[in-house]
């Protein structure tokens, strides 16, 4: 274990010495983006986003006018949005009710967005973060090359350069994948907001079947 510790802090400061604090601030960033990466899986997981089985085979049958098995449908649903869906179908011609459900789940998504500006706000300063420390960088190698005077090693420049370089290509590895992830979670809860929208829609106004038939058809899946 002290052979790990020491090994972590020697390559830490090899970090440091090599990319300067800019380096170590987008390894900081980085780490964040992976812990809240981490913890939105993990949320929409328990929240069972985009896994609405339960309340698909729910609005069928309520569309099918089966309103007794659509609740029980809904009540077995582990989605965020079960709740609600069993809400709307008590009371489907409340427009009192209706609104605040709205409210209810468009409170619910706001809940699950939460953590899109700080990955967004990494997503803008890991380059600029980046470019500032290539700058600085540049003015170092610089620096030295006019304190060696007549005595210039090209060696020196270049060397002072591909350092100033790094913090640039830091910052971009932190940026890309960080901007690719915020764009999944965003299409991820597009989507659950969609499905949302739709429940509620298809609760409060549903298609009934025209033949009596129909609506022995139907029949849920256990999934």
């Amino acid at each position: 274990m002290i052979d790990v510790g020491q090994n972590a802090f020697t390559a830490l400061s090899s970090v440091f010495e090599l990319g300067g604090p800019v380096v170590m601030l987008l390894l900081a960033l980085s780490v964040t983006t992976i812990a809240v990466t981490l913890y939105k899986i993990w949320q929409y997981s328990a929240a069972r986003v985009g896994k609405h089985t339960r309340l698909r085979d729910s609005l069928n049958a309520w569309d099918a006018g089966q309103n007794d098995m659509a609740l029980r449908a809904a009540r077995g649903s582990q989605s965020h949005l079960g709740p609600l869906v069993v809400e709307a179908m008590r009371a489907p011609e409340d427009p009192a009710l209706r609104d605040r459900l709205r409210a209810e789940a468009e409170s619910n998504l706001s809940r699950l967005e939460g953590g899109f500006r700080l990955l967004d706000s990494i997503a803008q300063i890991a380059p600029l973060l980046g470019l500032f420390g290539t700058v600085l960088g540049m003015i170092e190698a610089f620096r030295a090359l006019q304190a060696a005077g007549a005595a210039v090693d090209p060696s020196l420049l270049a060397g002072g350069i591909w350092v100033a370089l790094l913090t640039t290509a830091a910052g971009l590895a932190v940026a890309m994948p960080t901007s690719l992830i915020l764009t999944w979670f965003e299409s991820r809860m597009a989507r659950e907001r969609d499905f949302a929208e739709l429940a509620l829609a298809r609760i409060q106004s549903p298609i009934q079947p025209s033949r009596p038939e129909a609506a022995q058809s139907f029949h849920p899946a256990h999934a």
